[in-house]
């Protein structure tokens, strides 16, 4: 596959896909400390289940390719992700480019009053298996919107906490 058959990749996968999922919490620390957690791709391990994050190509900002492996017995989830914004300390873009997640996601930093932060995580996935595919979304759907949400509640805790960034 040569650089431009890449890119196009990247872009038609950019592309919101059928599955769609968000998740809100608000943080009690400044926008500026949020993000920078959130940017801490690694320290993603402390707070998203199961899950092991790495960045596999450049320095964790735009460009940079991350990868999220979540294991739970012998079901393995290998999902990367191309970082494709980055504008702190208000949102990350990436796309998820890997076999089976696919798809657009975004992390949104929300400065409020009394030095608080609101987060979205946001993701459009591209649903596999055709119609199959589209028929089982519905069924995933909560256990994906619950496990995000208990992420993002984890998150929140241990940023107040001081343990993150």
């Amino acid at each position: 596959m040569t650089e431009a058959d890449g890119a196009d990749d990247l872009r038609e996968v950019a592309q919101p896909g059928a599955g769609e999922v968000t998740a809100t919490v608000i943080v009690n620390a400044p926008a500026e400390k949020v993000f920078a957690a959130l940017l801490a791709w690694e320290r993603q391990s402390e707070w998203i289940p199961f899950t092991t994050v790495r960045v596999v190509e450049g320095d964790g900002g735009e460009g940079s390719l991350v990868e999220a492996v979540t294991s739970l017995g012998p079901a393995v989830l290998r999902d990367r992700m191309r970082v494709v914004r980055v504008d702190a300390p208000y949102e990350i873009g990436v796309v998820h480019c890997g076999t089976l997640l696919r798809g657009p996601g975004a992390l949104r930093c929300t400065p409020l009053e009394s030095g608080r932060t609101q987060v979205v995580w946001h993701e459009w996935f591209h649903l596999p298996g055709g119609p199959a595919g589209r028929v089982a979304w519905p069924v995933l759907w909560p256990g994906s919107k619950f496990s995000l949400t208990q992420a993002l509640r984890r998150f929140a805790r241990q940023v107040e906490q001081g343990r993150l960034p």
